[in-house]
């Protein structure tokens, strides 16, 4: 039996993992009777708690578990494998992890190895916890209108959801995502890849207008963002979306471009996002910094952007152009296109002043060190104000806006 306990991937699994995982879940064991609806994170829970009992050499209590699992989840093929190679241990030696019989292996070769890397990255997201408190560090600066936010971290294979309230973010919860066949960086329409970038929920599609592979319903996202474009990408039709009635979880990779999460963890997301003002960003590896880590880049930038504001604010033209790159494109106008519509509202605020509410910022570094800027204008005196969306490129030692855009 002991040569079961390795190859169910507890060593993998670790001291420090069953610790994580117990508190993190010490409240959330489903019930061994079927359930009438599956929760966020259940399944996955109740799989790691099945680990957690081979590693303690307690194969009968696995056993129990596991049947239960897949009873509940028939459809969980990763749990299914778990329960074969228990109900195999009961006869004889497990040879590897997913000990089917030598023809059915060879026949199944790629499924067995999708299985067998789903399952290390599942245990591997939870071993590598993020600390306690930390964010990712593309979440600069958040507004009180971005309620909530989403980060992909592509390389564990996992989605991260947080509420942002006055204390700042809260990891709310966390879940195994498949992303594209060829996997990250999309650049090209039909390339099988998951964009990276911050990105933004477009709408929330009714499952009713789905075909049943969606799942239990879809985010789309604005992917080819204006940075996208700017760097010549394309395609479209990238989302957040569910499974199939025959999965409960796709293959690491597994998609045409979207990220793809279990019916029950897409519902969770569904139910708490809002559309247009939730953030996505998706990153091949999210750096978790502290939050007090981003604050000098935030005031940094800050400092920027107010003195665009007090250049409009001013009147000044000329001043305002000056933050501008010369292949900026607004609304696929080019600057000189554009400048008529600064102009009326450099005119507008001259003398009475602007203020910006509601800003968020939003920093993406790959080859160029970017800002997502959202914020409220408002004319000092108007009742109200467009809602406004720039991006701006650090170039030398200034930053500069490529493209702005009305949101609202």
């Amino acid at each position: 039996m002991k040569r079961l306990f390795s190859l169910l991937l507890c060593a993998a699994l670790g001291a420090h993992a069953t610790t994580a995982f117990a508190s993190k879940h010490r409240n959330s064991a489903a019930p061994e009777p079927r359930q009438a609806a599956a929760r966020d994170g259940e399944a996955e829970a109740r799989l790691i708690e099945i680990y957690r009992l081979i590693g303690q050499a307690r194969t009968r209590d696995a056993l129990k578990k596991a049947e239960a699992l897949v009873r509940d989840h028939p459809n969980f093929q990763l749990a299914q494998l778990v329960y074969g190679d228990l109900l195999t241990a009961q006869a004889r030696p497990i040879r590897a992890f997913g000990d089917v019989p030598d023809t059915a292996a060879q026949n199944s070769g790629q499924m067995l190895a999708e299985l067998r890397e789903e399952s290390q990255l599942r245990i591997r997201a939870l071993r590598e916890r993020p600390p306690e408190g930390a964010v990712p560090a593309q979440f600069l600066q958040l507004s009180p209108r971005n309620r909530h936010a989403i980060a992909v971290d592509t390389s564990r294979a996992r989605l991260y959801l947080f509420e942002n309230g006055p204390q700042g973010l809260k990891l709310l919860g966390d879940y195994y995502i498949s992303v594209g066949k060829s996997g990250i960086e999309k650049s090209v329409e039909g390339d099988l890849r998951t964009p990276l970038g911050v990105y933004f929920v477009t709408s929330n599609l009714d499952p009713k207008s789905l075909k049943d592979f969606y799942g239990a319903g879809a985010l789309p996202i604005n992917y080819p963002n204006p940075y996208d474009a700017r760097r010549g990408k394309t395609g479209s039709g990238i989302w957040l979306h569910g499974t199939p009635p025959s999965q409960f979880a796709r293959p690491p990779k597994a998609t045409d471009g979207c990220v793809v999460l279990a019916n029950p963890d897409l519902l969770r997301i569904i139910r708490t996002v809002e559309v247009r003002t939730t953030p996505v960003v998706i990153a091949q590896t999210l750096r978790w910094v502290a939050p007090k880590a981003v604050e000098p880049d935030s005031r940094n930038f800050a400092q920027v952007l107010e003195a665009w504001q007090q250049a409009k604010a001013q009147g000044d033209l000329n001043k305002v152009l000056a933050f501008y790159t010369p292949d900026f494109s607004g609304n696929g106008k080019t600057l000189a296109e554009w400048t008529p519509t600064l102009q009326s509202e450099v005119e507008r605020a001259r003398g009475k002043g602007i203020q910006l509410k509601d800003v968020s910022y939003l920093r993406w570094t790959d080859t160029a060190d970017t800002m997502v800027v959202t914020f409220g204008e408002i004319v000092n005196g108007a009742r109200t104000g467009a809602t406004k969306r720039q991006y701006w490129m650090r170039q030398g030692a200034h930053w500069k806006i490529f493209y702005e855009g009305v949101i609202g």
